[in-house]
């Protein structure tokens, strides 16, 4: 072959084609009636010229009798070559120089401005009759199985033209031979002499004769070269093969067929192929092929043939028959091809054409198929049992026998709209169960159009939309109801799309912001709304949600037309729609009335702090005026000596100037002490610094001592050394602190069985936050206490007021911090709070926090 088979598909394709090919020249004898060598090589050329899709092909005879040789030529329609024969013969004339004893090769070269392959091929056994020559542009040509063909046709053409020469040779013998016994008939002088030129004559004209003959045998011989060649062609093609006498049996196999069925070729011969085929597509076969051999006509079998190793695929058989000049049938020519995938696959479409009939009877839906003029022709098993109807009953315009009759007439114009249309529709109707109850559908159609675009069919199917009208039925209702409660609690919704921006407020929000309802929102929209200090606000949080955070929770304010502010809380969650998209829902709520409320609320409990620690003020004056009375007494007596040591003599000067900063020292002690206590229960607002929550916790210890040693109270610090400084009011904290060692000391205060210990304690806590704690050993607090202990007028104590802890509580929420309480593994109880190590609120002027009272900003 000519290289690797890279296409098997395709090359089975060309080498039966080449077989077929081979049978058609090995019929073009039969046509070549005439005994003049230019008709046969005209019937030949142009046989040729379709057979190998050729440019163009050409001929050139030698006659004997006239000098010129015979030159013809044909070209291909699908050529723009215009070229005469005598331009064709210039160009392969050194060709005919030769002594034709070589094989003439194919040769490329270009003519006209295109390129062209020729191959030249003898007529005759060494070109004594002429030559053909084949010319295509194709870079392939000749192939083997080409230059075949044109070998074949050459010597098919070869015999003819040497028998259509010796019938010319013998009509012109005949001719001359009567012309001269006419001549001689008149001339009876001349008889013996005319005579003996006669016999002559005729002994040179069987010499010739003779010679004819064995010019004749030797073509024999050469087309049995070509028999022998075609039948390698045929053994070599990836398929199976065969050829049959015209009475059946067969004659010849080729050599796929005994690889592939394993039997040799004395087992296969005659009607020894049967025992390769399937016993039960045996005789089916062989009734066809009788069929086939009667009738005499081309046909097809279908039947399983058995593989060397016993397994049975299913072939194509395909026979042909081959007839003579006068019709008679010579030979059957036919193919075997494997269909086995084929027919899985046919067997596979078949069963999913009865799976889809089992779903579409099966499916929980009501089915139906329509012809182009509306006549209702099926009805699947569901629409039947819903409708309690035969089918033969529906068919046509029966099924409006089902539809409730005031919706008949609707239903029945919206389908003559959707078949006008012939595009695909829907409508809506009550259709009537098996039992009497009407319910609605949606009846949807949609066309089936051909490759025109024709409608061959409708198909369609009915949707029990009964449940969903109730629903929406009373989702309108719902909606009503919702719209009354959101006008009657000041809470609206909206919905914002955050890749698009497409935003649906309801008619509540748009009253909130005083918009007229129907405007349509958007983002630039609401910013004219937004207070300007909360734009920032508003803008984060848009930010954020492009990046996909899942739900919001913020508070802003409204600058309204007549200057009027309006605060609004916002609670939105991230959802996706029906595209997978990200959206908001949210909820917003006018809080106005609430704020101002809270704000009066938040005046109210600021007084009382202040309250508070005024009354805290007669519990620490004794202790204060201990700490007072130290270094007062420490001044007394350092002045004192300091006298005595100026009155000396000498006077003693670097003493008495020791004892002055002694004196001195205990005087700011007093007064740090004074300033402090100012400080603590003055009324002035929160002041946020950058502070070491250990050195404020001392001075609050420093406070406490003599209250704590009075009552008993062991007092341990374990302050961490690796403290980060946090953003907060020092007063306020310390306020915290103070009202937390109190609490711990007159927990104690029952205590005789124990020692009394309070342990004060600072470290490091999660989430980049620092925690105080103080930890006593006194009574603790029963559980059901523990979510009560911060709620104001709640207290534990006989004596108490209930206002200390939800106001330190305040004071730490305020710090963005959280207080808290935990009972001990033993007796006692922990308090303790944890505030970030800056405060964003404070240090950014931000409006999340009131700083005029930390209960405002609990609040």
């Amino acid at each position: 072959m000519e290289g690797l088979l890279e296409d098997p598909a395709q090359d089975i394709k060309r080498l039966q084609r080449c077989i077929n090919d081979l049978i058609s020249l090995l019929a073009l004898p039969a046509m070549w009636s005439s005994d003049q060598p230019s008709q046969i090589v005209h019937i030949l050329l142009d046989a040729l010229l379709r057979m190998l899709s050729l440019d163009f092909t050409y001929a050139r005879l030698k006659d004997c009798v006239a000098i010129v040789p015979i030159e013809i030529l044909r070209i291909a329609d699908s050529c723009k070559l215009k070229v005469t024969p005598q331009e064709i013969g210039g160009m392969v004339s050194n060709w005919f120089e030769g002594d034709g004893q070589k094989p003439l090769p194919s040769m490329r070269d270009r003519f006209r401005d295109k390129e062209f392959s020729r191959l030249p091929v003898p007529l005759g056994v060494h070109g004594e009759i002429g030559m053909i020559v084949a010319g295509s542009g194709r870079a392939d040509f000749p192939r083997q199985t080409e230059s075949l063909l044109l070998s074949v046709a050459a010597n098919q053409a070869s015999i003819a033209m040497r028998e259509a020469r010796l019938l010319s040779e013998q009509k012109r013998i005949a001719n001359e031979l009567d012309q001269r016994v006419a001549e001689r008939a008149s001339a009876l002088g001349q008889a013996n002499e005319e005579l003996r030129k006669e016999i002559d004559e005729r002994k040179k004209i069987e010499e010739r004769l003779r010679e004819s003959e064995a010019a004749l045998q030797r073509a024999f011989n050469e087309i049995k070269k070509s028999e022998a060649k075609l039948r390698q062609v045929i053994d070599t093609i990836p398929t199976l093969a065969w050829c049959n006498l015209p009475d059946g049996p067969n004659e010849f196999l080729n050599k796929g067929w005994h690889e592939y069925t394993g039997l040799s070729p004395e087992e296969s011969h005659g009607w020894g192929w049967q025992v390769a085929f399937h016993p039960e597509d045996l005789p089916p076969l062989m009734k066809r092929w009788q069929e086939l051999l009667v009738s005499g006509e081309p046909g097809e079998i279908e039947a399983r043939l058995r593989h060397y190793d016993g397994v049975y695929r299913w072939f194509l058989i395909r026979a042909e028959p081959l007839r003579d000049d006068a019709g008679k049938i010579v030979r059957w020519y036919g193919t075997s091809t494997d269909i086995e995938d084929r027919k899985r696959a046919e067997e596979a479409l078949k069963a999913s054409e009865r799976e889809f009939g089992l779903i579409i009877n099966t499916i929980p839906a009501m089915a139906w198929s329509v012809r182009p003029d509306g006549y209702a022709e099926f009805f699947n098993q569901h629409y039947l049992a819903y409708v309690g109807l035969p089918l033969e009953q529906l068919q046509g315009s029966g099924w409006t026998v089902a539809v409730h009759p005031d919706d008949l007439d609707a239903v029945a114009g919206t389908w003559q709209s959707i078949m006008a249309s012939g595009k695909p529709g829907e409508g809506e109707a009550r259709l009537r169960r098996f039992d009497g109850e009407y319910r609605w559908f949606l009846f949807r159609a949609n066309p089936m159009l051909d490759e025109s675009g024709n409608i061959l069919k409708w198909y369609g199917t009915n949707t029990d939309i009964d449940d969903r009208k109730r629903a929406e039925e009373q989702l309108w209702r719902s909606e009503a109801f919702l719209a009354a409660g959101q006008n009657l609690s000041r809470i609206g919704s909206f919905s914002w799309k955050a890749a698009t921006d497409e935003i649906t407020w309801s008619e509540q929000l748009y009253r909130i912001y005083q918009f007229e309802i129907g405007v349509p929102v958007t983002l630039e929209l609401i910013r004219t709304r937004v207070h300007r200090e909360d734009l920032t606000l508003l803008e984060k949080m848009i930010e954020q949600a492009r990046n996909g955070r899942n739900d919001f929770e913020w508070q802003y304010r409204l600058m309204m037309p007549d200057q009027s502010i309006k605060y609004l809380h916002a609670v939105a969650h991230a959802t996706r729609d029906q595209d997978g998209q990200l959206q908001y829902i949210a909820a917003v709520q006018d809080v106005t009335a609430r704020r101002m409320s809270e704000e009066a609320l938040g005046k109210a409990r600021s007084e009382l702090a202040k309250v508070a620690r005024v009354t805290s003020l007669g519990v620490l004056t004794a202790s204060i005026a201990h700490e007072i009375n130290q270094p007062l007494s420490g001044i007394i007596t350092n002045a004192g000596t300091c006298l005595r040591m100026l009155s000396a003599d000498p006077p003693n000067v670097e003493g008495a100037r020791e004892t002055a900063r002694r004196t001195i020292r205990d005087g700011n002690r007093a007064s740090d002490v004074i300033t402090r206590l100012r400080t603590l229960y003055s009324k002035k607002d929160p002041q946020p610094e950058l502070m070491d929550l250990n050195e404020a916790a001392q001075e609050v210890t420093s406070l406490s001592l003599s209250e704590l040693q009075r009552n008993r109270v062991i007092l341990r610090q374990e302050f961490a050394e690796d403290l980060p400084p946090v953003r907060g009011d020092r007063i306020q904290l310390q306020q915290v602190m103070l009202n937390l060692l109190r609490n711990a000391s007159d927990a104690m205060s029952a205590v005789d069985d124990r020692p009394r210990e309070l342990v004060i304690r600072t470290e490091r806590d999660d989430g980049d936050r620092v925690r105080l704690s103080v930890k006593d050993a006194g009574v603790g607090f029963p559980p059901q206490a523990s979510d009560k202990l911060f709620e104001a007028f709640y207290t534990t104590k006989t004596d108490g007021m209930g206002i200390g802890l939800s106001i330190s509580r305040s004071i730490i929420e305020a710090h963005h911090g959280r207080l808290w309480a935990t009972p001990n593994d033993g007796p006692g109880a922990t308090f303790s709070f944890a505030i970030p190590c800056r405060l964003e609120g404070w240090a950014s002027g931000g409006t999340g926090v009131n700083r005029s009272d930390p209960a405002t900003n609990a609040a």
